[in-house]
């Protein structure tokens, strides 16, 4: 029986879930948002939100820390430097889970995980360009 055991296998082994959630966190933290299973969405949120919170104190100790989990010194950079001064006067929920629906090939539920104050922002996530209408089009072909 599984009385009392915190979180999910996610049905791979724990090299792989420690490695996947460490991939889907640096994903997040420098995309700001990302498209992942909801199983896997709710078990980031158990992962990175202490992270964030070390983060927050900005000493050696938590960046050694976050560094232990995440293990990439540009992603622990950009959460310390980037992220951590946003949430400063946040207590908890930095993140928030939307459940987009149903995958088409295996009909896995799919939520996007997002930064709860960075998704508006431009660092690194690319900027979208407008849209041209097809009328907007053809009035700027008849002025030429």
């Amino acid at each position: 029986m599984r009385h009392q055991k915190s979180g999910r296998k996610l049905g791979v082994t724990t090299a792989h879930r420690k490695a996947m959630l460490a991939n889907l966190s640096a994903a997040l933290i420098t995309h700001k948002k990302i498209k992942t299973t909801d199983a896997r969405a709710k078990e980031l949120r158990r992962f990175i939100e202490p992270l964030i919170t070390f983060a927050k104190r900005g000493d050696v100790h938590a960046r050694r820390y976050v560094l232990r989990k995440l293990r990439h010194k540009n992603i622990v950079n950009m959460l310390f430097n980037d992220i951590a001064p946003v949430y400063a006067n946040r207590n908890g929920g930095y993140t928030r889970i939307i459940k987009l629906g149903f995958r088409d090939n295996d009909r896995a539920s799919i939520s996007m995980v997002e930064l709860v104050d960075m998704v508006g922002t431009e660092s690194g996530t690319k900027a979208e360009k407008p849209k041209k209408k097809a009328t907007e089009k053809l009035e700027s072909q008849d002025t030429e």
